[in-house]
């Protein structure tokens, strides 16, 4: 009987709620959940449709790529959900879709801006998106240097993954995380969310300013830190 039976049941339940809300066609998206005591997440395996999916069917994985349990194939984007838990090391779950408006923003190369209280109820800035990856990283560990392109991003942008728990990889998708992988679940769906919002709002009109500086700080503040008064504590 496997050790990982609760950190294989944890992935399961995640990847089965992208499908539920809307995140994923197909086999377009990916799940996980680590376990940052034994260096080890449980991950989808790659290319099963979420219908087929069984708790068992997760592949575990260590923060270097390797398996170390499972028979299937894991996810092909198993390399970056592995170089996001090596560095990051307070992030329980990791997230990839393709959804619809966050995927859309991706490939215009362009940040998700700040533009309604929705978004800064989550986080105090524009979605950022990377840059396309140049050709010898495309061409070479692709997987492994997508996670450090989110990295670099993070790095170059002075950004803390434990306040912006999202990405849009330019050309490609977004990525979520969390301190779990229901709170990963839960930050792609606002991300989609807010992309949508953000989309509707610039057909309506194209030059809508950002969101004033003191409704971004009312709204995320009283949600995040010490002075929060939002929900029931």
């Amino acid at each position: 009987m496997s050790v990982y039976l609760e950190l294989k049941e944890k992935a399961f339940k995640a990847n089965m709620r992208l499908p539920e809300h809307g995140l994923v066609l197909f086999t377009f998206g990916n799940a996980s959940a680590a376990d940052h005591e034994n260096s080890v997440f449980a991950i989808k395996p790659s290319g099963v449709p979420y219908k087929n999916l069984k708790p068992d069917d997760m592949v575990i994985v260590d923060f270097d790529g390797n398996v170390v349990e499972g028979t299937l194939r894991p996810s092909s984007d198993t390399k970056t959900h592995a170089v996001l838990y090596k560095h990051w090391h307070e992030i329980g779950g990791i997230v990839h879709t393709h959804s619809t408006y966050a995927t859309a923003w991706a490939q215009s190369l362009t940040d998700l801006p700040i533009l309604g209280t929705t978004h800064a109820d989550h986080l105090a800035t524009d979605v950022p998106c990377t840059q396309p990856m140049d050709d010898a990283s495309i061409q070479g560990d692709y997987e492994f240097e997508t996670g450090l392109q989110i990295l670099s991003e993070f790095e170059k942008r002075n950004l803390s993954y434990k306040e912006v728990s999202m990405i849009l990889v330019g050309s490609h998708a977004p990525f979520t995380w969390g301190n779990t992988p229901e709170e990963a679940v839960y930050q792609s769906a606002v991300l989609e969310e807010i992309a949508k919002m953000a989309c509707l709002t610039m057909q309506i009109r194209p030059d809508v300013p950002s969101l004033k500086k003191t409704l971004i700080e009312k709204h995320y503040r009283r949600k995040h830190g010490d002075e929060a008064y939002y929900g029931q504590g």
